[in-house]
């Protein structure tokens, strides 16, 4: 039977595009013409709108990051917020071309919403309500936890208690750092995560710590070097960042997310980066504040 099916198939998608040739005007010659995929349409004067007709989007993300954002081969970054922003651009009618990526630290990710350098950030930002005082977040998508990397051989450290009054790295700017004066460890602040690792290879530092999936992906690019260690010991919920008041394009980025829970993209986007390493988790709901 299933050897029957295809040409049956193949004979109604034959009929199908004879009508649809009448029914929208075939050229005299025979020739069928094709409808082309509508564009996508949104209210004048939208964020939405300025961003479709421009054809381009300005995207923060972090160039340092293993798995979420790391900046590749072609120059350009990859990783899941990578794809997620790849996601949003798409509902806009961008194509991956149209996408300029610009390297978003932890320091820098408000004033570069503020101040419209970037349409949107997607960088292991953490959604609290301090930053919602100066931008706004569509989201959460993930939800991460803070812990710790140490040395392979280290058998001293097995959770946060055992950070207290010890030399820490982290990043300035970041809810890890915070957290870390919180416990009473000794914070030692850089720009990037990935500058944390030697002053640990050295000795300077006893740990690295931030979000749990940070530092899976440091592990993973240093094989045999690291390891994280203790269960999570904080809920970082991953949001979008937007600027403050522009509450339409964050309602509507909050819609794209949950159509790519549902339609798989998501789950794709997940495989096919962060969960090289990482098991598969169910999203979170956007919180539409």
């Amino acid at each position: 039977m299933k050897r029957m099916r295809l040409p049956l198939i193949a004979l109604a998608a034959a009929g199908a595009l004879a009508l649809s040739a009448c029914a929208t005007g075939g050229t005299p010659g025979g020739e069928e013409t094709t409808t082309p995929e509508p564009e996508p349409t949104f209210e004048a004067g939208t964020t939405m709108a300025e961003l479709a007709e421009a054809g381009s989007i300005t995207i923060g993300t972090k160039f340092d990051q293993p798995l979420f954002g790391l900046k590749g081969p072609s120059g350009d970054p990859e990783g899941f917020d990578v794809e997620i922003g790849k996601i949003i651009a798409s509902e806009l009618g961008i194509a991956e071309e149209g996408i300029e990526w610009k390297e978003s630290v932890s320091a820098n990710r408000e004033p570069f919403i503020q101040n419209g350098e970037v349409d949107l950030v997607v960088a292991t930002y953490t959604i609290n309500d301090k930053r919602k005082e100066v931008v706004s977040f569509a989201g959460p998508y993930y939800m991460a936890g803070q812990s710790i990397l140490v040395l392979a051989d280290n058998e001293d450290i097995e959770s946060e208690d055992d950070l207290v009054g010890q030399p820490v790295c982290s990043v300035t700017g970041s809810t890890p750092a915070a957290k870390l004066a919180e416990i009473g460890a000794e914070p030692v602040l850089t720009d990037t995560y990935s500058n944390c690792l030697e002053p640990l290879r050295s000795g300077a530092v006893v740990a690295v710590s931030t979000d749990n999936v940070i530092l899976a992906g440091l592990a993973a690019q240093n094989e045999g070097e690291f390891k994280v260690v203790g269960e999570p010991f904080t809920e970082e919920p991953y949001g979008i960042g937007v600027t403050l008041e522009d509450t339409e394009f964050r309602m509507w980025i909050n819609d794209v997310l949950e159509e790519a829970y549902e339609d798989g993209r998501y789950e794709e986007a997940w495989n096919a980066t962060a969960g090289t390493v990482l098991p598969f988790v169910d999203p979170p709901a956007p919180d539409r504040y």
